[in-house]
């Protein structure tokens, strides 16, 4: 059985009007392709040819099945119909047999184009590969190219060896003259260091004596202070004493 669309038809300039024609969506046009090659139907219309063919043989063997026997040129009539419809239907068939063992070389020759394919893209996948790490140790070897040449251009800018062995000797010499001013600044240094020591030791006993000798001065101070009060003091007990006698 047939599955039917919406019933549409193409008008003037291409639209779309109601008419005869059957449009159907891509789920019913497999339902529809399945029914036609299994019913040899090519269109929409019309009776399909295997029913006109089970026609024929139902004709055929209700004639033969009479007990009547008459009708001996009906089942050769019906014979021969039913023979040729029967033909006809089988020419369909044999180009269909055709069309598929066509397709199915077509199919095998595609499988295997498709493995030699898929072989030239599994060859390229690795030569890709191959060159990616080709590239890569291009690209390391080129960077030691360019610092060897970094290197070479930074050595030739130096001067010769002799100038600089030269400046070296002299750089020496500088050196063992400075570490013996050096030498001497320290031996002077330390020298400097006694004698300084020396001045602060001199100055601490100096400002003990000070100090010892300040204590005396006031402990002679306070003395003589007491004797002026204690002579002042005698004086004005002998005074009263006269006054009162």
């Amino acid at each position: 059985m047939l599955v039917k669309g919406r019933k549409v038809s193409a008008g003037r300039g291409g639209e779309a009007v109601g008419g005869g024609n059957y449009a159907f969506g891509p789920a019913d046009d497999e339902v529809i392709i399945k029914h036609r090659l299994l019913t040899r139907t090519t269109t929409t219309r019309g009776e399909p040819p295997l029913k006109k063919l089970q026609k024929k043989f139902t004709s055929f063997f209700l004639e033969t099945d009479k007990d009547d026997d008459s009708n001996y040129a009906d089942c050769e009539r019906l014979s021969k119909a039913f023979l040729q419809e029967l033909s006809t239907f089988e020419i369909p068939l044999l180009k269909s047999r055709a069309v598929v063992e066509a397709n199915l070389r077509e199919k095998d020759n595609f499988n295997e184009l498709k493995e030699e394919i898929n072989s030239q893209i599994l060859q390229a996948h690795s030569d890709i590969s191959q060159l990616k790490i080709q590239l890569e140790e291009s690209k390391i070897e080129r960077q030691h190219k360019e610092e060897c040449e970094a290197i070479r251009k930074l050595i030739a800018a130096q001067p010769p060896r002799s100038q600089t062995q030269k400046l070296i000797a002299d750089l020496n010499k500088e050196i063992a003259a400075l570490d013996a001013e050096n030498t001497a600044t320290s031996r002077l240094l330390e020298l400097r260091k006694k004698q300084f020591s020396l001045v602060l030791h001199l100055v601490d006993e100096l400002q003990t004596t000070i100090e010892e000798e300040q204590k005396t001065m006031m402990e002679e101070m306070r003395l003589a202070t007491e004797e002026h009060k204690n002579g002042l003091e005698e004086a004005i007990g002998g005074s009263e004493t006269m006054a009162i006698d």
